[in-house]
């Protein structure tokens, strides 16, 4: 089997979807005797939903998840039981909040009318070609470090600046799919030699080090200023103090009993790391795969831009969670993307005692069980005949309201207790983005250029994805009215919005 996959790696994923058609959804992989690789790979939704919903206290990360993806350290990635629940506890408390949720919309569409349009209306002038991969992870960068650490490092702009953390991030997400094909001892020895993607892993890990430390250290001198500095206690704090970094740091839990230092430099590099990974390049993937998608689907993006035009009004920012509920078409074309092209490849178990899976197959500690998320959105048997089409039509139902797809079956956020907490913040920044593009230019593919997926954990471009920007076809200007929404929504403030600083809004 090892020499199979090997001899495959290359086309892995189309590799993967061949083994499930031709078993019944789920198949054991083991490796040499000496490789200590056992894997189920499994895309059979009663399995999914057993693992994560109906036994889930029997099923964690486990210790070879935390080996192959060290670098996050403690984070809520390779967090299990007690660690984990701190960590969602913390998280979902900030990322609920509607002061933090009203920072997020006022710097997404910022960062989408200075920096985005900006560089498209650049290119739609100049008749350029934009690696519109590249834009994306340029956006999700800066707009990630904004909402983390309250800093635009200003990677978004017309001259391009290299990004050495987001090359580092590439570069260790490659070494984590690297790791589940070779076997275990092999790439530890790799790693003792210091050679190979080992080397690289190891390279990266320092520009990651490196960049967190400074900013949390940064963040720490910050806040001792204005503490220093404050001497009126009902002072109003200005926007910045809303970003996670701030928060964590401001209402840390001192009675728990976590086994970690939740108040060190490293517990927040840990933090601000699986935000990284988590924010930046599964939306900007995502991004990358919707336009590339509607470019092959033209039909689609009329629709999506009738949609637009009919929904979006003067109004549009300040009440954008009750107008995104009427973005129906919209959200379905970023469901059916997310089906397709899901950002995160796969998601891995290991159960804490032996267990019988619906299908019937025996696992015990030793074993890794793979969801293979690419592959489950290409089976017939879960998504029917018209499985390879870009229909977002299949997530509306007849009422005209989107159609709910349970999560063992759609896995884009995980399933269970660990479904995603920032799944409303993907898909409120991938709307705002969608909107802002969608209603102002056409993007169009260049004819030649390949697009293939990459070999890694996060389902990018290899060769990124090179288009034309072109004006949409209008009769009015919506940037306009998109602009005249975000000056209007700050003066006059929705009910669920009220009690947050009037400085913070404006």
């Amino acid at each position: 089997m090892l020499p199979a996959i090997l001899k495959n790696v290359h086309r892995i994923h189309d590799f993967c979807i061949e083994i499930f058609e031709k078993s019944p959804l789920t198949f054991l992989l083991k490796g040499p005797w000496f490789a200590n690789m056992e894997m189920l790979l499994t895309v059979d939704p009663p399995n999914v939903h057993h693992i994560m919903s109906k036994n889930f206290d029997n099923y964690a990360k486990g210790p070879k998840f935390n080996e192959i993806f060290d670098v996050l350290g403690d984070g809520i990635f390779n967090a299990d039981f007690e660690l984990w629940k701190y960590h969602r506890r913390m998280a979902q408390s900030f990322l609920a909040h509607p002061r933090f949720h009203w920072f997020l919309v006022k710097r997404v569409w910022e960062k989408a009318e200075n920096g985005l349009v900006t560089i498209l209306e650049h290119a739609c002038k100049q008749g350029l070609v934009v690696d519109f991969q590249d834009l994306f992870e340029r956006f999700t960068f800066d707009t990630i470090c904004t909402l983390v650490m309250g800093q635009d490092f200003g990677s978004l702009s017309i001259d391009m600046p290299r990004i050495p953390f987001s090359k580092a991030l590439d570069d260790v997400e490659a070494v984590f799919f690297h790791r589940h094909v070779i076997p275990m001892r092999i790439w530890k020895f790799m790693r003792w030699l210091g050679v190979g993607k080992e080397k690289k892993h190891e390279q990266a890990r320092k520009v990651l080090d490196e960049f967190i430390y400074k900013c949390v250290a940064q963040k720490r001198e910050e806040m001792e200023q204005k503490l220093s500095n404050k001497h009126n206690e009902d002072q109003k704090e200005d926007s910045e103090s809303d970003d996670l970094l701030t928060l964590y740091m401001m209402n840390q839990d001192k009675n728990t009993n976590i086994g970690i230092d939740s108040e060190s430099d490293k517990f927040f590099r840990d933090t601000i790391l699986s935000f990284f990974i988590a924010g930046q390049d599964t939306t900007s993937s995502t991004l990358s795969w919707f336009f590339y998608l509607l470019s092959k689907n033209p039909q689609v993006e009329s629709k999506i831009r009738q949609e637009l035009s009919s929904v979006l009004t003067c109004n549009s920012l300040y009440n954008f969670d009750q107008l995104s509920d009427e973005l129906v078409y919209l959200h379905g074309s970023l469901c059916e993307t997310l089906r397709s092209y899901p950002p995160v490849v796969f998601e891995t178990k290991s159960p804490v005692k032996p267990d019988i899976l619906p299908s019937g197959h025996k696992v015990n500690p030793n074993t890794q069980i793979i969801f293979n998320l690419y592959a489950t959105g290409r089976m017939k048997s879960i998504w029917g005949d018209n499985r390879h089409e870009f229909c977002p039509e299949r997530w509306i139902s007849e009422k005209g309201k989107i159609k709910h797809e349970p999560s063992y079956k759609f896995l884009a956020f995980n399933a269970g207790l660990r479904t995603c907490l920032g799944k409303d913040m993907a898909f409120t920044q991938m709307k705002m983005v969608a909107a802002v593009i969608i209603q102002n230019y056409h993007i169009q593919a260049v004819e030649g250029h390949p697009v293939v997926p990459d070999i890694s954990i996060i389902f990018r471009m290899k060769h990124g994805f090179k288009a034309k920007v072109l004006p949409a076809i209008s009769t009015s200007n919506p940037m306009t009215r998109v602009r005249y929404g975000f000056e209007l929504g700050f003066q006059h403030l929705p009910n669920h919005a009220s009690g947050l600083p009037l400085d913070t809004l404006k």
